[in-house]
C-alpha cells in the first residue's frame, strides 16, 4: 500500500487561507490534492445565491471573489448544511470525502459531516474535533493529502504561513489509521 499522509492548516481569516493557497500553488503544490473548508457566515445577510455553471460551483455575494478563486484551482465545490456548524463551503476533494464518510456509515460519535470526511482519511479523531471546533468558530482549515513526501513538501510551504494550527498526520492509504 502506498504511504498517504495529510497536512491540515487553520488560519483566522480568508486573507490568511487565501495566501496560503497561493503560496502552494507558486510552489508547485498539485492542487488537485487540496481542498478547503469554512462556515458560511454570511449566508443571512449577504448571499445572492448559489449555482452550477458546469463543474464549478458559483457563489454571489459577500465572499464571492474569496471562493470564486479557489473553485477555479481546486478540483469539486460543495455547501453543506451540518448540525452544530451551519452552513460550510467546501472547496477540493474533501467534497468526496465527506460524502464518502457519510454513505459509509463512517460518522464516529461527536464529530460531524466535515469530521468523518477526515476522519476517513486517518487522521485521529481528536485531531477531527479540533477541526470541528475551528470551523464553528469561522476559521478557514487548509487540507493536503498527498504521499508522505509531497505533504512534507507542502508543510514546509505553510510553515510561514500565519497559521493558528499545522498539524501533520502520516498513515498508509486513507482510512487505514483509527
Amino acid at each position: 500500500m502506498a504511504d498517504f499522509s495529510t497536512v491540515v492548516a487553520v488560519y483566522k481569516t480568508h486573507e490568511q487561507a487565501e495566501a496560503a493557497v497561493k503560496e502552494l500553488q507558486s510552489s508547485g503544490v498539485d492542487m488537485q490534492a487540496l481542498s478547503i473548508a469554512a462556515k458560511d457566515t454570511h449566508t443571512d445577510e449577504h448571499v445572492v445565491g448559489y449555482y452550477n455553471a458546469g463543474d464549478r460551483m458559483k457563489y454571489w455575494g459577500k465572499m464571492g471573489a474569496f471562493w470564486g478563486g479557489f473553485w477555479g484551482l481546486l478540483f469539486g465545490s460543495a455547501l453543506f448544511v451540518i448540525p452544530g456548524i451551519g452552513p460550510l463551503v467546501v472547496a477540493g476533494p474533501l467534497v468526496a470525502w465527506i460524502v464518502a464518510g457519510l454513505e459509509g456509515a463512517a460518522v464516529v460519535g461527536g464529530v460531524s459531516a466535515a469530521g468523518a470526511g477526515l476522519f476517513s482519511l486517518g487522521i485521529p479523531k481528536d485531531s477531527v474535533l479540533k477541526y470541528d471546533v475551528a470551523l464553528k468558530s469561522d476559521e478557514y482549515v487548509l487540507i493536503f493529502h498527498g504521499s508522505h513526501d509531497k505533504a512534507l513538501a507542502a508543510q514546509q510551504v505553510l510553515a510561514g504561513s500565519g497559521h493558528t494550527q499545522l498539524d501533520l498526520h502520516q498513515g498508509t492509504a486513507a482510512g487505514a489509521q483509527v
